[in-house]
C-alpha cells in the first residue's frame, strides 16, 4: 500500500509513523487532507475527513480496482473497508458490521450511501431479476429515509435527526436477499422548534417547493414556506448542496420504486400538510373558555386525516377525563395547554409516520420464504449510521441522549478493538506491551445504571405523583451524583459561572463537557399525548393513518400499564443495538470534519485534534503498532492454508495442527513476522497473509481441476456400469421381442396351408425394429410361396398367358385400372373376327407381308379409330409383328397405309382413363395416335394390356431399360381439352391439332 502513493501525500496507514504522537498524526492527517486524500487508514479502521466537495473517486473503474482486493493492495478508500467486510462475510460466512461514526458535519451519511453503491455494485453478477429488485429498494430507501429524517442544521446541510442501522441479508452465493432497517430517536421536537438558522425536516420543503400545482391545491397549501409556523424559520434558508424540487422528485421515483401504493403516497402528503396546518392554529380565550382562530384551517386538518370536523375541534379544546367512578368528563383547556397538545400532536404525528414508513420499507425487503436447509446460510452485513456526538449552545434532552448514545458506540470500540485485543494476547500468552487508554465505562454507567443512574433519576421524578418540575429533578441528580467525578452543575460548583443555577448540569463525556439544560427534560421523557388524539386517529376512515395509531382502540375507561418512558425505550434499544453488533465481525470507518465553515481549503488543527482525541485514534494506533493484523486458530488457518504446503495436504501426519501451521508459515519463510500463541496464529503484517492468499487462489483452480477430474472419472465409470446394464436389459428384452415376433408368426401362418386363400387374409404382427429387414424378407418368401401354391393349379397350357399378364402387370400396375387382366387373351383380333370376308382378307394379307418382310408371327391386331393432323378419325386396323408395324385399311382389303420397324420404336404412352387410347414414339417424331376398338360382341374389352404385354415380351431392350430402373411405358392424363402426358417433354395443342413430341 506505501508503494501505491507517493511520499509528498504522507503516510497512507497511520500505523506507519516514525513516532506515534499527536502531533505526528495531525501532520500526516492535514497534508492528506490538502493534497486531496481523505481516506486514512488505521489497520482495517478507515479515517475519512469531509472534504466539502465533490471528488472523482466513485466512479465505476474505481468499483473494479477494488472489487475482490484486500485492504493493502490498494490506497485508503471506503470501498476498501467495504469488500474487506463482504469478504469475510461470503469467505467465512460471518456477519460483519460497518459502524459509521463521527460529530454532525463529519460526513457519516455520505460514507453509508457510498458503502451501500458498492456493495450494491460487486453483488448479482448475473442480473437476476428479483436480486436487482432488492438492491433498488436498499438504494432507494437511502433517498426517502433522508427527506423524512434529515435536515439542515448549524453544522451540516443535510445532518441525519435519527440513527438508521441496516442490515442487509445475503444469499450463500453473496447476492443480497433482503434487509431489516432500525430508526432510532427521532429529533421529533424539531417539527416544531429549530435553532437559529436550521431548518424543520427536509421533506416539508420539498413538498411545498417541489410539489405540483394541483397537489398542493388538493392539500390546501401555498407554496411559499413562510406562510406556516413549522418552516417559517427555515423558509430563508438556503442550502448549497440540495434543491428541494428535484428532491421532491426523486422521492416520489423512490417511493414507486419501493412499492408505495398511490393512496399511500397521497396520505404521507396528507400528513404532512395536516401538520403544517395545525402549527397555524391560533387559541383565544374569551374568558371562560378556549376559542380556536381560523375553523377554515380545522376544516381542511379534518379533510387530510378523514376525521369528522366537529370530533377534531373537540380533541382539540378538550381533554376526555375518566374519574375514579368511571364516570367520563370532559375537561377544557387552556391557552398554554391547547398550544402544548397541538405540538405534541404535531410531533407524534411525524414521528409515527416515519416509523410508518420504515416498517413499509422492511415489509418490502424482508427476506421471504427462507428456508437454510433449501437456500443455505443466511448472512448479513449490518451498516450503522447514527447521530454523532453534539455539544450545542444549548444542550436538551435530545443531545442528552445522542451523546449517550455515543458513548455506548465508543465503549464497544473500546471493548473490540482495545480491551479485547489486549486481553486476547494475555490469554494466549503473546509477548505483549500493555497500552492505557481510556475506559469510559464510568461514563456509561453514570447515565444507565440502574436505580442510581441519570436516566432512572428520570423515570423516577416522571413517575413520582404531584406537581415534580425540572428543578425539583435537577436537585436530585445533585444529591445522588454529587460525588460523581464525571458529574457536576452550577450548584455543587458555585464558581463556574458557564452555567446557571437551577437549570444546568454538566457532564465530562469522553468527547468533552457537555452542559445541558434540564428544562423540558421532564416533559420530552414523559412523552404525553392526550389520548384523545389517539382516538381520533384510529377512528380516521385513511387506513393508513389507522395503522398508525394501534392504541387509540383503547377506551378512555380502560386501565394500562404505565408506558415506558422515552429515555427509557432508547437506552433499550441502544443496548440492543450493541449487542447485535458485538455479536458482528466489526469494520470500522471514523470519520472527522475539518472545520467549521464546511470549507474544502480550510483544516482546524484544534478541533480536528479534539476529534481526534475522542475517537481514541491514537490509542488505535498505538494497539495496532504494538499487536498483531490478523489472529486464527490453527484448525481454521491449516484448513484454509495446507494446500500451499506440501507436508499438510491433503493431511498432514503431525502431532498437532500448530505443528502443521509450523509448517506452512517455514516453507514460507514467514518465522519473523507470526507469533504462536497457545490456541491461535497471530500474523503481523498484512503482506504475510496476502502472499498466503494470493498462492492459495494461484493453487485452488488446479485442486478444483483434481477434483473435477477425479469426480468425473466416478460418474464415468458409475454411467458406464449403468450403460452396460442398460444394453444387457436391452439384449435380453430384444431376444425375448424377436423370440415372441416368431411365436406369434408362427401361430397365425400355421394352418394357412388348410386355409382357401393360403393364409393371404391373414394379418402380419409388426415386428421390432431389429427384424424389420427380416420381415420383409419373410414376407417375400411368403408371397412366392403363396404365389407357388396357385400356380401349381393353374394348367401348363395356360402358363403363356399368365407370363404375359405378369408382365403387364409390371407396367400398369397402379397406373391403369382395367387393361383387360381378368379374360382371356386372342391377341390377333382381326383373324378371329366375326366377319368371315374380312378376317379372311386380312388371313391374306398377313401372308403376303409375312414373305414379303420375314416375319415370325404376328403379335397383336385390331381394329382402331385413328386421328390426323386435321383432327380427323377414321377406321384403320394395327398390326404388330415381331419386326414392324403396320397401319392397314380395312375397307381397303387391309391396305397397308404405314409400315414402323420395330427398331424405330422407342416408346408407348397409354392413358390412365378407360378410352384405350395410345401413343406410339419413333425415332423420327413420326408419332401417331390410335384407338383401340372394343369387341363387337363383348364391348368392354380393355386390350391394353395386350399390346403392352406383346412389346415388352418381344423386346430385349425392354428388359434391360426395366433392370436399369428406367420406365418405357408412359402414360396419359386425359382431359376433355389436352393432352397431359408424363413421360413426353410437351404436348401443344394449336387450332385444334395436337402436336406431340417426344
Amino acid at each position: 500500500m506505501a508503494e501505491l502513493e507517493g511520499l509528498e501525500y504522507g503516510k497512507s496507514d497511520f500505523v506507519l509513523l516514525d513516532e506515534v504522537t499527536m502531533e505526528q498524526f495531525m501532520e500526516n492527517l492535514k497534508l492528506r487532507f490538502e493534497k486531496g486524500r481523505i481516506y486514512t487508514f488505521i489497520g482495517e479502521v478507515v479515517v475519512s475527513v469531509n472534504p466539502y466537495r465533490q471528488l472523482d473517486i466513485y466512479g465505476k473503474k474505481v468499483i473494479e480496482d477494488y472489487r475482490g482486493r484486500e485492504l493493502y493492495e490498494n490506497p485508503p478508500h471506503l470501498y476498501a473497508v467495504a469488500d474487506a467486510a463482504y469478504k469475510a462475510m461470503k469467505r467465512r460466512a460471518k456477519d460483519t458490521c460497518i459502524v459509521i461514526s463521527g460529530e454532525s458535519g463529519a460526513g457519516k451519511t455520505e460514507a453509508s450511501k457510498y458503502i451501500m453503491q458498492y456493495i450494491a455494485a460487486i453483488t448479482n453478477p448475473g442480473q437476476r431479476a428479483e436480486v436487482e429488485s432488492v438492491k433498488n429498494v436498499l438504494l432507494k430507501s437511502n433517498c426517502v429515509l433522508e427527506a423524512f429524517g434529515n435536515a439542515k442544521t448549524n453544522r451540516n446541510d443535510n445532518s441525519s435527526r435519527f440513527g438508521k442501522y441496516m442490515d442487509i441479508n445475503f444469499n450463500f452465493n453473496g447476492d443480497p436477499t433482503g434487509g431489516h432497517i432500525n430508526n432510532y430517536l427521532l429529533e421529533k421536537s424539531r417539527v416544531v422548534q429549530q435553532q437559529e438558522g436550521e431548518r424543520n425536516f427536509h421533506s416539508f420543503y420539498q413538498v411545498l417547493r417541489g410539489g405540483s400545482d394541483e397537489l398542493l391545491k388538493s392539500l390546501y397549501l401555498q407554496r411559499d414556506p413562510a406562510q406556516y409556523a413549522y418552516t417559517s424559520q427555515g423558509a430563508s434558508v438556503t442550502l448549497a448542496s440540495n434543491n428541494d424540487s428535484l428532491c421532491h422528485k426523486a422521492v416520489m421515483a423512490a417511493l414507486k420504486v419501493i412499492s408505495f401504493t398511490a393512496e399511500e403516497i397521497i396520505s404521507i402528503y396528507k400528513i404532512l400538510s395536516t401538520i403544517l396546518h395545525l402549527g397555524n392554529l391560533q387559541f383565544t380565550s374569551d374568558g371562560e373558555h378556549v376559542i380556536l382562530v381560523g375553523e377554515d384551517t380545522v376544516k381542511h386538518i379534518s379533510e387530510l386525516t378523514s376525521t369528522e370536523p366537529e370530533n377534531a375541534r373537540k380533541t382539540l379544546l378538550y381533554r376526555t377525563v375518566a374519574t375514579g367512578g368511571g364516570e367520563v368528563i370532559e375537561k377544557g383547556h387552556n391557552e398554554q395547554e391547547a398550544s402544548y397538545g397541538r405540538d405534541a400532536f404535531a410531533k407524534a404525528l411525524y414521528e409515527r409516520l416515519f416509523a410508518w414508513i420504515v416498517g413499509r420499507i422492511n415489509s418490502v425487503i424482508e427476506v421471504k420464504d427462507y428456508n437454510p436447509a433449501l437456500h443455505g446460510k443466511n448472512t448479513v452485513i449490518g451498516v450503522l449510521d447514527i447521530y454523532g456526538f453534539e455539544i450545542f449552545d444549548n444542550n436538551s434532552f435530545e443531545q442528552f441522549c445522542i451523546n449517550y448514545c455515543n458513548e455506548k458506540l465508543q465503549q464497544l470500540f473500546i471493548e473490540l478493538i482495545l480491551r479485547q485485543e489486549q486481553d486476547e494476547y494475555q490469554r494466549e500468552g503473546i509477548t505483549w506491551q500493555h497500552i492505557e487508554y481510556f475506559n469510559n465505562q464510568i461514563i456509561v454507567d453514570l447515565v444507565e445504571q440502574p436505580h442510581k443512574g441519570i436516566i432512572s433519576i428520570l423515570d423516577e421524578a416522571c413517575l413520582t405523583a404531584g406537581k415534580v418540575t425540572d428543578t425539583v429533578c435537577l436537585d436530585s441528580m445533585n444529591k445522588k451524583l454529587g460525588q460523581h467525578p464525571h458529574y457536576t452543575s452550577r450548584k455543587l460548583c458555585p464558581a463556574d459561572k458557564t452555567m446557571e443555577f437551577n437549570r444546568d448540569f454538566r457532564i465530562r463525556h469522553y468527547a468533552g463537557d457537555v452542559t445541558y439544560s434540564v428544562e423540558g427534560f421532564l416533559d420530552k421523557n414523559k412523552d404525553p399525548l392526550f389520548q384523545d388524539f389517539k382516538r381520533l386517529m384510529y377512528n380516521s376512515s385513511d387506513p393508513v393513518l389507522k395503522e398508525m395509531w394501534p392504541d387509540g382502540k383503547m377506551s378512555i375507561t380502560e386501565v394500562t400499564k404505565r408506558p415506558l418512558t422515552a429515555a427509557t425505550l432508547f437506552k433499550n434499544s441502544i443496548i440492543a443495538l450493541v449487542d447485535k453488533l458485538a455479536c458482528k465481525e466489526p469494520y470500522y470507518v471514523r470519520c472527522i470534519k475539518p472545520n467549521e465553515a464546511k470549507s474544502p481549503m480550510l483544516f482546524n488543527d484544534g478541533r480536528c485534534q479534539h476529534q481526534v482525541a475522542y475517537l481514541g485514534l491514537l490509542e488505535n494506533v498505538r494497539v495496532r503498532r504494538a499487536g498483531f493484523a490478523y489472529r486464527q486458530p490453527y484448525a481454521r488457518f491449516l484448513q484454509r492454508y495446507k494446500m500451499t504446503c506440501e507436508y499438510t495436504w491433503p493431511n498432514h501426519l503431525m502431532s498437532s495442527d500448530q505443528e502443521a501451521v509450523e509448517a506452512i508459515v517455514n516453507q514460507h519463510g514467514f518465522e519473523d513476522d507470526v507469533a504462536y500463541g497457545h490456541t491461535k496464529l497471530f500474523v503481523r503484517t498484512p503482506r504475510t497473509l496476502f502472499t498466503l492468499e494470493q498462492e492459495r487462489a494461484a493453487l485452488i483452480p488446479i485442486l478444483v481441476l483434481f477434483l473435477q477430474k477425479v469426480w468425473r472419472g466416478a460418474l464415468a465409470r458409475m454411467r458406464c456400469r449403468k450403460i452396460r446394464a442398460i444394453y444387457t436389459i436391452m439384449a435380453y428384452y430384444k431376444c425375448y421381442k424377436v423370440k415372441a415376433h416368431f411365436w406369434e408368426v408362427e401361430r397365425r401362418f400355421a394352418n394357412v396351408r388348410n386355409m382357401a386363400d393360403y393364409g393371404k387374409s391373414v394379418e402380419w404382427p409388426k415386428p421390432p425394429a431389429a427384424l424389420v429387414q427380416f420381415h420383409r424378407i419373410t414376407q417375400h418368401l411368403y408371397r412366392r410361396w403363396w404365389a407357388r401354391q396357385l400356380i401349381k393349379n393353374i394348367p401348363p397350357s395356360d402358363m403363356a398367358e399368365v407370363r404375359a399378364k405378369v408382365a403387364a402387370l409390371s407396367a400398369l400396375r397402379g397406373e391403369r385400372v382395367d387393361w383387360g387382366y381378368s379374360r382371356a387373351w386372342e391377341r390377333d383380333y382381326l383373324a378371329n373376327v366375326n366377319s368371315p370376308l374380312m378376317s379372311t382378307n386380312f388371313v391374306r394379307i398377313t401372308k403376303e407381308l409375312k414373305n414379303k418382310d420375314q416375319y415370325s408371327q404376328v403379335l397383336f391386331s385390331c381394329s382402331v379409330r385413328m386421328l390426323n393432323w386435321f383432327n380427323n378419325t377414321k377406321d384403320r386396323a394395327l398390326l404388330i409383328t415381331d419386326k414392324h408395324i403396320y397401319r392397314v385399311e380395312p375397307k381397303k382389303h387391309f391396305k397397308v397405309q404405314k409400315r414402323i420397324s420395330l427398331d424405330a420404336v422407342v416408346g408407348v404412352s397409354v392413358t390412365s382413363g378407360s378410352d384405350q387410347m395410345v401413343a406410339l414414339h419413333t425415332t423420327s417424331q413420326d408419332d401417331f395416335l390410335v384407338h383401340l376398338q372394343r369387341g363387337q360382341l363383348n364391348p368392354n374389352q380393355d386390350r391394353v394390356g395386350e399390346l403392352v404385354e406383346s412389346l415388352l415380351i418381344t423386346f430385349s431392350q425392354f428388359k434391360r431399360l426395366l433392370s436399369e430402373g428406367r420406365k418405357c411405358v408412359a402414360l396419359w392424363q386425359w382431359s376433355p381439352t389436352f393432352l397431359s402426358p408424363r413421360s413426353l417433354t410437351s404436348a401443344v395443342m394449336k387450332d385444334k391439332i395436337y402436336l406431340l413430341k417426344n
